[in-house]
């Protein structure tokens, strides 16, 4: 044999070898590319964002070039919704993500499931921040102004938290928002007002120095026999982040507990909305309930999340259908994951601002985990003359759409705000709790062009503050006297009793100008065991708030103390004061187990 000649026929023999290899995998012949076809132009519709949402992918799934690149495209232009594993990756796995072609494979790219641990509370979930109202020295600001709010949606979202053996986080927290979730005992209105005002002052039980101070309104009641007719557009959510059982399904049951209700005089009609928006249901007359449901029934989950063109569209229905005098009202049903049309969340406010000068009303209901907008959400039913709850369960659901259908649909009053002066001659210095994101400029009171809250029948709103009299050490001054002016002059209004003057401002559901309510508080301060049943439930609710966001005002509160003021046979009647006891119960428990992992 020449040993010279070997390496060439080695080589020869190698180059075809090769050349076999390569002519045996053209994408052309390649059994697999229906498959590839089938998982590219799935992954391109399916969200992922919970577990349970999304078809298990298997490592012998393969892509196409092509839809590799759209896929890709597609979750450059959705990076905020997938973040969460879809099924069939196990638990604690992160999604697949697209490798780069390698040679042998037919279709050129692949999908590799690259496993690799993330924390198991990793989410897409978004919260304003709030940042605790301080004390205000009253001389230099003796005008406290915001709005209403009848918004219980971050009562249920923190029982969703705690029930899973998880602390909420502190931005999810509103005070006022886990204070009115509740009903209280206040006498309804008399002489034709909407609303009626109640005052009550007591010791804070966190601390004795100062007093607590609550000021709250009283809805006036409207039988649901003795509403007016009713014009309803249902816009619900039906991409592909709907699918999970505590979203599109339980928002079904849900809107089937509203249909129960409606009668010959009502109208409803549903619109969707995925990656474009659709009319399911014309407007239909209430008591054509099999028409109804069964238009509920057919829906399904699937696709990306055009809001923004559901919003016109749903508005557009209810605009074509108003009844003059009757209850025009939107309710959207989604998670708030926008990622289609408009997104923008500036965008968004300014439709549903637009959209709220045609006298259509707006309910929001959230649903869901995992992706859930809850600051989306708060604003568009804030800016959309509307109320906004969280839906965690049928129960959730039973509350807020059988109970207190009234207040969720009947608007008694709209643009309601308040005002509170105080007396510097008795109150040093004062804290509004909560209400953060609802304070008003001084100036805002009196502008009638100025958005506030609504009030639904029989609603209840309550607001605390929590005052340091002016014998006390002064709290919160905090800057030196100035140089140039002196401190105001009191008048003579001041040397009475008075602690505070209380100006509530509202509109009628379809008015355009404003109309004015006093009242002056002059108090005789109690000692918090002797105030009534109702104020120390609401001030145990407002500390509880205050220490799930550890607030440097939380002062000498303990949970085991509210558990004390909450836990007494006088709250045990009422169920939803109950469930407040167990969710403190629940809170401890949280606790002890962290303060046990160190």
């Amino acid at each position: 044999m020449n040993i010279h000649r070997f390496p060439v026929a080695f080589c020869m023999a190698l180059l075809a070898i090769l050349l076999l290899s390569l002519g045996c995998s053209q994408p052309a012949e390649s059994p697999k590319s229906e498959i590839a076809q089938k998982l590219s132009d799935k992954l391109s519709t399916t969200d992922s964002t919970d577990a349970e949402e999304s078809p298990a992918i298997t490592q012998q799934e393969t892509t196409s070039p092509k839809k590799s690149t759209e896929y890709s495209n597609d979750m450059a232009e959705n990076r905020g919704k997938r973040s969460r594993a879809p099924a069939g990756l196990g638990e604690g796995m992160h999604s697949p993500v697209l490798s780069s072609p390698s040679k042998g494979t037919a279709g050129g790219s692949r999908i590799l499931l690259r496993k690799f641990p993330v924390r198991p509370d990793f989410n897409t979930e978004s919260y304003d921040r709030i940042i605790g109202n301080a004390f205000r020295n009253t001389l230099d600001h003796p005008l406290s102004t915001f709005s209403a709010d009848v918004d219980t949606a971050s009562y249920a979202n923190m029982r969703r938290f705690l029930t899973r053996g998880a602390l909420p986080p502190k931005d999810s927290v509103r005070i006022e928002e886990l204070i009115n979730y509740f009903p209280y005992r206040y006498p309804p209105p008399e002489n034709g007002e909407p609303f009626s005002i109640h005052t009550e002052v007591a010791r804070a039980f966190w601390n004795p120095e100062h007093h607590l101070v609550r000021i709250a309104i009283k809805g006036k009641e409207i039988e649901w026999k003795e509403r007016p007719a009713s014009n309803l557009v249902f816009l619900l959510d039906v991409s592909g982040s709907m699918q999970s059982p505590n979203k599109l399904p339980l928002l079904k049951r849900s809107l089937k507990l509203v249909v129960d209700r409606l009668g010959e005089r009502d109208r409803v009609a549903i619109a969707v909305y995925a990656g474009a928006a659709g009319l399911v249901l014309p407007s239909t007359p209430g008591d054509h309930k099999t028409e109804i449901m069964a238009s509920i029934d057919r829906l399904r989950a699937g696709g990306s999340t055009n809001g923004g063109a559901g919003i016109q569209l749903a508005y557009r229905i209810a605009s074509e259908n108003l009844i003059p005098g009757g209850i025009n009202r939107v309710i959207l049903a989604t998670d708030g994951d926008f990622n289609v049309g408009i997104t923008n969340q500036g965008d968004l406010t300014r439709l549903i601002e637009q959209k709220a000068k045609s006298g259509v009303f707006l309910t929001v209901l959230g649903y869901g985990m995992g992706n859930y907008k809850d600051s989306r959400l708060e604003k568009l039913a804030d800016l959309g003359n509307g109320n906004y709850a969280y839906i965690d369960s049928l129960n959730e659901a039973r509350k807020v759409l059988v109970e207190q259908i009234g207040g969720t649909l009947i608007t008694i009053a709209k643009d309601v705000k308040f005002q509170v002066e105080f007396n510097p001659r008795h109150i040093a210095s004062y804290r509004l709790i909560g209400y953060e994101n609802r304070l008003l400029n001084k100036e805002d009171f009196n502008d009638d062009s100025k958005d506030a809250g609504d009030v639904g029948a029989g609603h209840t709103v309550t607001a605390f503050y929590e005052v340091v009299p002016a014998a006390a050490e002064e709290q919160g001054a905090g800057s030196d006297p100035l140089k140039y002016q002196q401190s105001p002059a009191l008048s003579d209004a001041a040397q009475s009793g008075e602690w505070m003057t209380i100006k509530i401002r509202y509109k009628d559901p379809e008015g355009s100008a404003s109309k004015l309510i006093t009242r002056t508080l002059r108090p005789t301060p109690v000692e918090f065991a002797s105030a009534s049943d109702d104020f120390q439930f609401a001030a145990s609710v407002a500390s509880f708030g205050m220490l799930l966001r550890d607030s440097e005002f939380k002062g000498e509160s303990t949970l085991e103390r509210v558990l004390e003021i909450v836990d007494r046979p006088v709250h045990h009647r009422e169920p939803y004061r109950r469930e407040f006891a167990g969710m403190v119960r629940q809170l401890l428990s949280i606790q002890d187990q962290l303060a046990k992992r160190g």
